[in-house]
């Protein structure tokens, strides 16, 4: 883990970052947001920012999702300054971290923050096989192709493979290609010079370079237009990138890892993406089954995101009942892995009694709302209300989370939102 720390809190961050680096992670300091940000756009990559709260929270984020820098920033201030932690949060702040730091507490909330597994649960027989496949190719230089249903935790398979792999003490870097306007995919790839293109106030390196010496994770990448996928090809091919607004191509050495939810042959038989660079990505294919068909994790998981989310919200780890795990597992969990997830972060807070009741596990078996479909009649527009509803209420009001769990886009949902006026869900 890359841990950036901006501040001083009369070196009490410090010795934060002095824990952090105790636990194996990697730490920068930087004085304050400015030689932060600047620091990121030379590549200087980090996983979580722990800023001093005295600092211009609202700027630095603002500023991240500018510059479309997926860094997620935890707020740190000397003892329990509620005014200060609600005023961080309130500005994008994953976590308010109270100073001095307790050992125990940074480790939970960079873990937690960064979402690091080095390991996953496999029980299954068919996780087993696809985990033996994957120890088996991780040490080597291959490019992997990871497909599966929407939340059956590809990025997850990602970090593991990276993590087993011979550059596992090299950068992570993951783009989710989807999320990323079409203008604007190029230079979140490979960079751009200054003066590119209008808003390009600066030199900024891309995640390929961001990657290098390490392994860098394109998500959805079926979603990428056919005008870059060319030059992706190249990228692959020669192992050179070139800047948006620059003179001379750059080496990069990094390990790719793609993934998509979609059947890659039948976009590729519609055109819809260049077979040359799907034969160049597939050279090793990891499928993903869905939960459903791995049923034996099902209530190990559930457990283990139980306590997870007990430990992170400093409550008690409970048992999940006899009747709460009949409920789990008669479950068909559109939403897979993260939508279990889900639920049991939610469970383990509305939860009343001594073991995780039946009651507190919400199940979200309305229809998934499709992307391209529009509701035709009243009662088809009342499930999607419903859908949408209640996968928001499974996700604590993420949009995020919920349009994952759906199988659409946030914009796309943000208009069902609109749409079927519904308030208070951001």
């Amino acid at each position: 883990m890359r841990l950036m720390i901006v501040g001083h809190l009369e070196g009490y961050i410090s010795t934060a970052g002095k824990i952090a680096l105790q636990r194996g992670a990697k730490v920068t300091h930087c004085e304050d947001i400015e030689q932060a940000l600047g620091a990121l756009r030379t590549g200087k990559g980090a996983d979580v920012v722990m800023v001093d709260v005295k600092q211009n929270i609202e700027k630095l984020i603002k500023s991240l999702e500018d510059e479309r820098f997926s860094t997620p920033v935890v707020a740190c201030g000397i003892g329990t300054d509620t005014p200060s932690a609600v005023k961080a949060i309130k500005a994008g702040a994953k976590e308010y971290v109270p100073l001095p730091p307790d050992a125990d507490l940074i480790a939970a909330i960079l873990e937690a923050v960064t979402e690091e597994t080095k390991s996953m649960i496999a029980d299954d027989l068919s996780m087993v096989k696809l985990l033996k496949m994957a120890d088996q190719v991780a040490p080597s230089e291959a490019t992997i192709f990871i497909t599966g249903e929407s939340g059956t935790g590809k990025e997850v398979m990602s970090r593991y493979i990276h993590d087993k792999s011979k550059r596992a003490n090299g950068p992570f870097i993951a783009l989710n290609c989807a999320a990323i306007p079409e203008n604007l995919l190029e230079s979140e790839l490979f960079g751009h010079e200054k003066g590119a293109f209008t808003g390009a106030v600066a030199k900024k390196l891309g995640k390929f370079e961001e990657a290098n010496g390490g392994t860098i994770l394109l998500d959805e990448i079926s979603e990428m237009h056919p005008s870059l996928q060319a030059k992706m090809l190249r990228a692959l091919q020669e192992r050179v990138i070139d800047r948006v607004g620059g003179k001379a191509p750059v080496k990069v050495d990094v390990r790719v890892i793609a993934t998509s939810n979609r059947d890659m042959q039948e976009s590729v038989n519609k055109g819809e993406f260049r077979e040359d660079l799907y034969f160049r990505l597939n050279v090793v294919n990891l499928d993903l089954p869905a939960l459903r068909e791995r049923p034996a994790d099902i209530l190990t998981l559930a457990q283990f995101f139980i306590d997870k989310y007990a430990e992170i919200n400093g409550m008690p780890k409970k048992k999940i009942s006899e009747e709460a795990a009949e409920k789990i597992q008669g479950s068909k969990w559109r939403g897979n892995v993260r939508e279990l997830e889900n639920a049991m972060h939610r469970a383990i807070l509305i939860s009343m009694e001594a073991e995780i009741e039946a009651n507190a596990i919400h199940l979200s078996d309305t229809p998934i709302v499709e992307e391209e479909q529009e509701p035709q009649g009243g009662m088809l527009a009342d499930m999607e209300r419903t859908a949408i509803l209640n996968t928001m209420d499974q996700c604590l009001g993420n949009q995020g989370e919920a349009a994952k769990i759906l199988g659409i886009s946030i914009r796309i949902l943000q208009q069902k939102l609109d749409q079927y006026d519904i308030a208070n869900a951001s």
